[in-house]
């Protein structure tokens, strides 16, 4: 049962996103022009959440040498920017599932449309360049889903941060997280680092786009 509604919920959203499409083509807006907004969007959304779990990273950072005040208040921020961070990190992975539902209705209409060409050169033509943004596409949507994937670790460490100072919010506390905080540094890192190579990608592939 579950897998039919699972079905059923898929067909849709498919057949809500064509309608979509068809609407907009209708008023002159293609699939190329919404691909690359989507693509811009999902790098602006990237770029907001490194911003989220930064500060997040940075409240950490200030709990663990916490030297006299509230802990509460701290704990309270620190909370806080947990909950920023997951919500960025879903609107994250939103915008890489709508940029990829666009490509894929691109690529199969432009697929489509090159057995209605008569003119060989031309149809030649038009099939290396969909080669070309589908391999260019291909590499894009790697990167996003690479620098996705490596959100999870670092919110499962803040969560678990969380969740054990809101039992424990002592100084003993702080000081079994400290031994964690290495390794929540090394995968902050590395997210940004990966976030950054995915926005990168997002700028090269707009640009290609854009290309007349």
């Amino acid at each position: 049962m579950k897998k039919i509604i699972a079905l059923a919920t898929l067909l849709t959203l498919t057949a809500c996103q064509s309608a979509y499409y068809s609407a907009m083509e209708k008023v002159g807006v293609h699939k190329r022009d919404i691909l690359i907004d989507r693509v811009e969007e999902a790098k602006e959304s990237q770029q907001e959440s490194q911003q989220e779990f930064q500060t997040a990273f940075e409240r950490l950072s200030t709990l663990i040498n916490f030297d006299g005040g509230e802990l509460q208040t701290v704990y309270e921020q620190l909370n806080d920017d947990y909950v920023a961070s997951k919500k960025s990190a879903e609107d994250v992975s939103s915008r890489i599932d709508a940029v990829e539902d666009v490509a894929q209705a691109l690529f199969e209409e432009w697929q489509d449309e090159l057995e209605q060409y008569s003119n060989a050169k031309l149809k030649r033509d038009s099939q290396r360049k969909l080669s070309a943004t589908q391999r260019q596409f291909d590499q894009l949507l790697r990167s996003m889903r690479r620098s996705e994937s490596k959100m999870d670790p670092v919110l499962t460490a803040l969560n678990d941060n969380v969740l054990y100072l809101k039992h424990n919010l002592n100084a003993q506390a702080i000081a079994a997280i400290k031994g964690e905080f290495t390794s929540l540094k090394r995968d902050i890192k590395t997210l940004m680092s990966e976030m950054n190579k995915s926005i990168a990608d997002s700028n090269k592939f707009i640009e290609q786009m854009n290309k007349p």
